[in-house]
């Protein structure tokens, strides 16, 4: 383990200047990501780590409450002075476990050490759902804010950022330092006195686009020496930004956050003038798409549409007839903005799926995000797809945005002057981590010997089957008093499966996107014996179910998977709820021979085999191509970086 190295002037360096890898490097960095430190090296230098952070903990131990804060006082002086030293930061983390242990109860057990050094070290710490990784996480963050560095704690959603800022805000108070989390809701005064905080726990998705409002503000002084500059000339009244800057990130559920969520940018828009929104013609393209017939005007390749010569000949024909019909306007003149008009519409029927991709509440389109299950408030498809969806679900449309800023998550993390992350799912992307963002995977062994039984997978014709099979396993398991997870795919499986145990009198809870504002309820009750809980992927990461000792008893949680998702890591997510912590718990299987993931098999592919294997290998195939199109990104995302230098624009 090394000191570790940050700016000492926060406000000259607010973020770290970036430069594509040359020729020579990229091969360098391929064969790296293929070669790590064997895993015994990193336990042994651990190991010795382990040993001084407890000697130094037994001192910590000793003290009397008034010498604890003063002796904390002084250590954090020495940290703002001299910075994290070797011997400083061991130090510091038997302090923060001290101060857990005070305030808590809970002192950091030697895997929560162990991925908070490696996190220290600027890597991404694998440790095995329910060992902890929220009080975890205050070992580096704590440590990196009492030497006077501003921390982000980043997470999947505003409920588990508000969630774990509650929680571990005793151990930070008691170290002298302040915490706050961001959600959604807060206003811009809000945000700016919460990014004040030492440690600020946030989502990926507000950070961001938090920062592209200060890259608006910036202007022409986006680049980071130039805004100091500004501000030195009083050009840029500081107060103005939200961010002090990307300093110190821990990234909770590294994998989702850091790949899972970047294959494309996140864009930030404004009011687009009102002369560009033609209803008229948005009405247009949704009809003309609707007499479109797949396999003859178009063709669907996996996640893509294209126009068959038959629908370029019939939309050049009914082009024309549009233009001359009467109050037509321009929008049909064109091949290129036609085909482009027209495959919109094409997406907007046959792509995007209602309680899948989006739900309508208060007459209002609102799109889910596919990694999470959750809403994503006030986000928007971009160049009229949101307004045709809108308009196909008969809503009143939105008014239209104009991108002021976009920014990849690829671009966006490697700007932090020290980046770590933990998950429990990362052995499956770990080059491509490296890769990307420059960080090793480091895994950590479990505290406690699992006890997670895997019943294997049930196979059923379809859907209907399903939903009566789970219905019954889950009626009977709830009688033998053991709680009850059931994860499906999208809303409508959960809604679906919702009814069908309506129809059977079962009691149920259901947590899902429309369900999002009672979701702590739920979970609070979800580990109750007899239990049953039906849940969209919203269950997976970072969701805690706690069991009453009846369910304990009784075999504690078991999780039904109905259905593979898009990556087996989330799967593994979903199962990771059961068996946490050296509890009992099983996980089982139910699939159809009809999951959207088949879609992926061409031809005789999509028969051969049995259901489980043909499932993996699409799952596997669509892993794939979420791989290649996230590598596109970054390619594009360097070449980017060149041609804008330091001007900051585009973004």
């Amino acid at each position: 383990m090394t000191t570790l190295k940050l700016p000492r002037d926060v406000m000259a360096r607010p973020e770290r200047r970036l430069e594509a890898p040359t020729s020579l490097e990229k091969p360098w960095h391929w064969l790296r990501a293929r070669v790590t430190r064997p895993a015994r090296v990193r336990r042994l230098a651990m190991g010795l780590a382990l040993g001084r952070i407890h000697r130094h903990a037994r001192w910590w131990a000793n003290l009397d409450d008034a010498r604890f804060d003063a002796e904390v006082m002084t250590l954090r002086q020495a940290l703002i002075h001299r910075g994290l030293t070797r011997a400083l930061l061991l130090k510091t983390l038997a302090a923060v476990r001290e101060a857990a242990g005070r305030e808590l109860g809970m002192r950091h057990h030697d895997v929560q050490l162990m991925g908070g050094l490696a996190m220290l070290d600027g890597h991404i710490a694998e440790m095995q759902t329910g060992e902890g990784k929220t009080l975890t996480a205050t070992l580096p963050a704590a440590a990196a804010a009492l030497a006077g560095t501003p921390v982000h704690v980043i997470t999947v959603n505003d409920y588990l950022a508000a969630r774990d800022a509650e929680l571990m805000t005793p151990v930070y108070v008691r170290l002298g330092l302040n915490v706050a989390a961001i959600v959604h809701e807060m206003t811009p005064d809000e945000r700016r006195q919460a990014y004040a905080a030492d440690v600020v726990y946030c989502t990926n998705k507000e950070l961001v686009f938090d920062y592209l409002r200060d890259s608006q503000v910036l202007g022409r002084f986006r680049q980071p020496m130039l805004a100091h500059a500004a501000r030195l000339r009083g050009d840029l009244q500081h107060q103005q930004l939200l961010l002090r800057g990307l300093h110190f990130a821990i990234v909770d559920e590294a994998d989702s956050v850091m790949l899972d969520e970047a294959r494309t940018p996140l864009i930030l828009s404004g009011p687009a003038p009102h002369e560009a929104f033609d209803v008229e013609l948005i009405d247009q393209a949704i009809a003309l798409a609707g007499t479109f017939v797949e396999g003859v005007h178009f063709v669907k390749e996996r996640s893509q549409l294209h126009l068959t010569e038959a629908g370029k000949t019939r939309l050049a024909e009914q082009s024309e007839q549009l233009m001359q019909g009467q109050g037509a306007g321009s929008g049909w003149v064109g091949r290129s903005r036609r085909e482009w008009l027209i495959q919109q519409a094409l997406v907007a029927h046959h792509h995007f799926q209602r309680d899948q991709h989006y739900l309508v509440r208060d007459g209002k389109v609102q799109i889910i995000d596919e990694h999470t299950g959750r809403v994503m408030a006030d986000r928007s498809w971009e160049k009229g797809l949101q307004q045709m969806i809108e308009r196909l679900e008969g809503c009143e449309p939105s008014d239209p945005n104009v991108t002021l800023a976009r920014l990849t998550y690829q671009r966006f993390f490697r700007r932090y002057h020290h980046l770590a992350g933990m998950t429990g799912t990362a052995r499956e992307v770990r080059q491509e981590l490296w890769v990307t963002y420059r960080r090793r995977v480091v895994a950590i062994p479990p505290h406690r010997p699992g006890k997670r039984q895997y019943l294997g997978t049930t196979c059923v014709a379809d859907r209907e089957a399903k939903w009566r099979l789970i219905s019954r396993r889950a009626a009977q398991l709830a009688a033998e008093q053991r709680a009850v997870l059931v994860a499906t795919v999208t809303l409508a499986d959960a809604e679906a499966l919702s009814d069908a145990m309506r129809a059977d009198g079962i009691e149920h809870a259901m947590l899902s996107a429309r369900q999002d504002a009672e979701e702590a309820e739920v979970i609070a009750r979800a580990g109750t014996a007899g239990a049953i809980t039906v849940a969209t992927s919203m269950a997976g990461r970072g969701t805690d179910i706690a069991l009453d000792d009846t369910a304990t008893a009784a075999g504690g949680l078991h999780v039904i998977i109905a259905g593979h998702h898009d990556a087996s890591r989330v799967d593994r997510q979903i199962a990771g709820r059961s068996a946490r912590q050296g509890d009992p718990g099983s996980v089982e299987f139910v699939v159809a021979d009809d999951e959207l993931l088949l879609e992926e098999l061409d031809g005789w592919h999509r028969h051969m085999g049995k259901l489980p294997a043909r499932l993996h290998r699409a799952q596997a195939i669509r892993e794939a191509r979420h791989a290649r199109e996230r590598a596109r990104l970054l390619a594009a995302d360097w070449r980017e970086g060149e041609l804008l230098g330091f001007s900051g624009q585009g973004e």
